[in-house]
């Protein structure tokens, strides 16, 4: 889904690497769930189960909405 890669490709780009290692497994491990479960997650309708999804989750929606990224998002 292109809205999923609008939020997961400037993360990537920009955070990814700053993360720890269990930080950047669980993205790794999130890239590979069902678009669907990652729509609802980003769109913030529901949240994972797991801790370390959850986490990763958050820590995505939350770069999106910081105003001070707004030089790195796509147009």
């Amino acid at each position: 889904m292109w809205e999923l890669d609008l939020l997961l490709i400037p993360f990537l780009e920009h955070r990814y690497d700053a993360l720890d290692e269990p930080d950047q497994a669980a993205f790794r491990t999130l890239i590979d769930e069902e678009d669907q479960d990652l729509f609802a997650w980003l769109m913030r309708r529901e949240w994972p189960e797991a801790p370390a999804i959850r986490r990763i989750v958050k820590m995505i929606v939350e770069y999106a909405e910081d105003a001070d990224n707004v030089v790195h998002r796509p147009v």
